[in-house]
């Protein structure tokens, strides 16, 4: 008799065996979709591996054998099965990450097997690509691109948004002939573009976070661009990175796996210091504005911003730009017009019902809207909880910033850019933008200030430093003359790497902090999230899972560090409580996770793990 051993989308370990009809039993295959009964419930399960044997008496049989033909291959099998033992999901929820929705819901397909992978592989590396103005890692990718092709082999582009999607295709279309295929999750045609690069048809792919998966046979190039982007990172389970996919697909492959980056992560930076990448550093093509760093807590800075959000000096700076005409560019990286809505009568803060999270004024649509779940409500004259009749508003949007910098520079054009850099530079003088500038304006700016920078440094987020650095280095590729930086930290190492232009010394010192503290990279943290409807179940049972997980043998590479609340506490409707857990092997603290997880009851709450948070 021949059994299956199967997995299934859900967040219970596997595999689980089923009985091979006999009328299956010469049709079936590993990587092939069965439709089966599985706690009574029709499900899709993937087959992972037969065998004659099985050690469990009662079996159910497979009902339905959806594919003629394996969605997957050796490699997707086992790339899926490294991503689940990394970041503690299932082997069934890595799969279905894996393939596209259509596929997921029992889809039937048809395709031709992908001719074996003739091309000659390169020797193994990492290389990260360090460019600060963003101009030359596009030419280094290309000659890699060129190398691949000229010895037969597959190439895979990863890039984070449809932008930098749409200006890859253009790019690579005018520099190769190659058949090359563009993929990501929910594109019109999605599955039609899955079945060409799985039969093998596409020698180039190119996609955003998702196309990690795609199964592209044997690729021998793999290109993350701007891996530092936080958008890599998969909010939903299994919380993947799609560097880190890249990493653990290209060790199977055996191939050459290259990091663009205008701004490297902490933890790609490190595998340079340790041998596990080559570091390539592009000098700037251009050259660098005037820096200035002003300190916020000084006498005079406090004095001159009592009666404007804007300081004085800041005001007179930027006047001496525009009576010159140049362009100037203000940076506040907050939507809306208030950030803040308070009663005036019993001091209550409006808050959103689902997050109670502080609602944000937005004053051209008459709307108070939570930036979290997009919960919106109209803006009523009286308090929900006192019914006085007075809501003040306090804390600056740009809607705000926009209105106040009218009043102070009245014949100024002034243009609010809150969500893509779509304006020309010559439709305004004064320029207001959140950090959205960055990634989708083409413009250059004569002089740019960021004077509330310390809302990004302040955060309660062991990566604030470096998301900072990475924004500064943004807006300072878009500065031509001056850039000033107004925080009440002016020594930080953050501001000093710029000032110095020195841009080693700031992962110098992060890292430096980031080991005394045993941050990533140099342990894994690992965060329990337990979630719920009711907050005293979801804090009681977080309680219990932090005492019970304490309690337990352990490897003495794990520490169990702290219970808290998450990070919002509330969001969505749900209440959250987390635990944080740390340890050098991230493996093992996934183990005794699966372990622990399993044997604790935790009805009616969810419990979810992300690996390596940011």
């Amino acid at each position: 008799m021949l059994f299956a051993k199967v997995v299934l989308g859900l967040h219970v370990e596997g595999p689980f065996d089923y009985i091979v009809p006999e009328s299956l039993s010469k049709k079936i295959e590993s990587g092939m979709r069965v439709g089966v009964n599985f706690a009574n419930r029709k499900m899709t399960g993937y087959v992972i591996g037969l065998t004659r044997k099985s050690k469990i008496k009662k079996l159910k049989a497979i009902e339905i054998l959806i594919d003629n033909v394996p969605l997957l291959d050796k490699q997707a099998l086992l790339l899926t099965k490294k991503v689940a033992e990394y970041y503690c999901c299932s082997w069934g929820e890595a799969i279905e990450t894996a393939l596209p929705d259509a596929l997921r819901r029992d889809r039937k397909i048809s395709f031709k097997q992908a001719d074996k992978d003739q091309g000659v592989k390169p020797k193994e590396e990492t290389v990260l690509l360090h460019d600060p103005d963003m101009q030359s890692r596009w030419s280094a990718y290309i000659k890699y691109i060129r190398e691949a092709q000229e010895a037969d082999q597959r190439c895979l582009i990863i890039v984070p948004d449809r932008s930098s999607l749409l200006a890859a295709e253009r790019l690579i279309q005018s520099e190769f002939n190659s058949c090359f295929s563009t993929i990501y999750r929910n594109k019109p045609g999605e599955l039609n573009e899955w079945v060409k690069i799985k039969s093998g048809e596409a020698q180039i792919v190119i996609g955003m976070r998702s196309a990690v998966f795609a199964p592209l046979k044997n690729p021998g190039l793999i290109i993350i661009d701007q891996e530092q982007d936080f958008v890599y990172k998969q909010d939903q389970v299994p919380h993947y990175h799609a560097r880190e996919v890249a990493y653990i697909r290209n060790k199977l492959n055996k191939g050459r796996l290259i990091l663009g980056s205008s701004c490297p992560s902490l933890e790609s930076f490190y595998k340079t210091t340790t041998g596990e990448a080559k570091y390539k550093f592009f000098s700037r093509k251009n050259n660098l504005p005037e820096i200035k760093v002003v300190d916020s807590s000084s006498a005079a800075v406090r004095f001159n911003s009592k009666k404007s959000f804007l300081p004085k000096y800041l005001q007179d700076s930027m006047y001496s730009s525009l009576s010159l005409g140049e362009k100037v560019l203000l940076f506040l990286d907050r939507k809306g017009f208030a950030t803040t809505a308070t009663c005036s009568s019993c001091n209550a803060i409006l808050k959103c019902p689902r997050c109670n999270i502080n609602l944000v004024y937005h004053y051209k649509d008459k709307l108070l809207s939570c930036h979290f779940c997009n919960f919106k409500s109209p803006l009523s004259n009286l308090c929900p909880i006192c019914n006085a009749g007075y809501i003040k508003f306090t804390g600056v949007g740009t809607e705000k910033a926009e209105s106040e910098l009218s009043r102070i520079f009245p014949s100024a054009r002034i243009s609010r850019i809150d969500n893509q850099g779509s304006n020309t530079i010559a439709e305004a003088d004064l320029f207001l933008s959140t950090r959205s500038i960055i990634q989708h304006s083409a413009n250059k700016f004569d002089f740019i200030a960021a004077p509330f920078i310390d809302n990004s440094l302040n955060r309660v987020d062991f990566h604030a430093s470096e998301k900072t650095f990475c924004l500064l280095n943004g807006l300072l590729d878009l500065a031509k003359k001056k850039f000033l930086i107004q925080t009440a930290f002016p020594q930080h190492h953050c501001f000093q790497a710029l000032l110095k232009n020195d841009l080693q010394s700031f992962y110098g010192q992060e890292l430096k902090q980031r080991k005394q503290l045993e941050f990533p990279p140099y342990k894994h943290l690992v965060i329990v999230k337990i979630r719920g409807k009711v907050e005293e179940k979801v804090k009681e049972k977080g309680a219990d899972l932090f005492k019970y997980l304490k309690g337990r043998k352990k490897d003495k590479s794990i520490k169990i560090i702290s219970l808290n609340p998450g990070q919002p506490a509330k969001l969505r409707g749900n209440f959250y409580w987390q635990i944080i857990l740390s340890s050098k092997d991230v493996k093992k603290v996934n183990r005794f996770l699966k372990i622990s997880l399993k044997n604790f009851t935790h009805s009616g709450l969810i419990v979810t793990v992300d690996v390596d948070p940011i």
